[in-house]
């Protein structure tokens, strides 16, 4: 047993290194290709880089899916990556720079999308259950293709909005003479080599979770929520430290709320597209997203105050996150069961 323990350690240990220098190879051949094929800066900073960033939580949904057969840990996995970056991220960066400054028109204009994203999921969720009910468990529906559309279609028009405001401040099209150094092929094997790295990772913290389940006698999806959903998070977190670090508080929130929007509308039903439907548990759907709603509201109520982080607003946040990862670890030995 202690062999085995150790194992899963080292397995969740290098899958989680894999994960993150995979999504960095990935995000930056990614941005030096849309340079290189002259894609319109709205494309590459709201689709480009979206996809670089979470592609770590879009091949969860997918993997658990097509491989494991568990659509519930990839679900649980986007909706604690989603907790995790709207908590800590913030949290980090608070305490990263105490003098952070946010444009009003972030707070307002994302935030107003992003909670409409949090809600079009639940209802995506809630029509499965109204409409598609499954006997694997009382509160059970299966969510379909057609159900799928809906978050997708939402992200249709948060990428037609981001494109009608980037039109109405007369941002400059794409400079012709900008060329990236290197060879296209160069880049194209960093691409690919960034994917497969991902996609490895992803399995091993896929493969510990549900080793985690099984030992423990635990639902999987609890580890998903907590050890899938830190370890992908990590790309995320650096690139919004980074710009925290160097006083851009826009570009630290800014990151974190795209990376969610997309993780929501797009990594969750993308996994139901590709396998043509999946049984959603609303009994544990709806505390999750709850607690994320929960988090969402705190973090924009504090960044509204004074368009800044303080250091003690910074601790809130990750002592909220704190709560959420106690609240999963009572769940695991039955001490509470509030996701049924």
């Amino acid at each position: 047993m202690a062999l085995e323990v150790l194992m899963y350690v080292g397995i969740l240990a290098v899958s989680t290194v894999l994960t993150w220098k995979g999504s960095d190879a990935l995000e930056l051949s990614a941005s030096r290709l849309a340079v290189r094929y002259r894609l319109p800066p709205i494309v590459q900073g709201s689709l480009v880089v979206a996809v670089g960033s979470s592609f770590p939580e879009l091949t969860t949904t997918v993997a658990s899916s097509l491989i494991h057969g568990e659509f519930e840990l990839g679900m649980a996995s986007i909706v604690g990556s989603a907790i995790f970056n709207i908590l800590v991220i913030p949290g980090l960066s608070g305490l990263a720079n105490r003098d952070l400054h946010y444009d009003i028109r972030l707070v307002y204009r994302d935030a107003q999308f992003y909670l409409t994203s949090v809600a079009v999921l639940l209802l995506a969720f809630s029509f499965a259950l109204i409409y598609a009910p499954s006997d694997t468990a009382p509160l059970a529906g299966e969510m379909t293709r057609p159900i799928a559309l809906i978050p997708l279609g939402l992200y249709g028009v948060y990428l037609f909005l981001q494109h009608q405001e980037w039109k109405g401040e007369g941002s400059s099209p794409v400079d012709e003479s900008v060329e990236p150094s290197g060879s296209a092929w160069k880049d194209w094997g960093i691409l690919l080599l960034g994917l497969g790295l991902v996609i490895l990772g992803v399995e091993g913290l896929l493969r510990t979770a549900i080793w985690l389940g099984d030992t423990l006698g635990t639902p999987s999806f609890l580890w998903g929520a907590t050890v899938v959903a830190a370890a992908t998070s990590i790309p995320d977190t650096l690139i919004s430290v980074r710009g925290a670090k160097r006083g851009e508080g826009d570009v630290s929130v800014g990151n974190v709320l795209g990376s969610n929007i997309f993780d929501l509308l797009v990594a969750v039903p993308v996994g139901v597209m590709i396998t043509g439907a999946a049984v959603v548990d609303f009994a544990v759907a709806a505390p999750l997203m709850a607690y994320l709603t929960l988090g969402t509201i705190v973090l924009f109520a504090q960044l509204r105050t004074s368009l800044r982080l303080s250091a003690r607003e910074a601790v809130v946040l990750l002592v909220l996150y704190a709560v959420f990862v106690a609240w999963l670890i009572l769940e695991t030995f039955d001490v509470v069961d509030l996701l049924g």
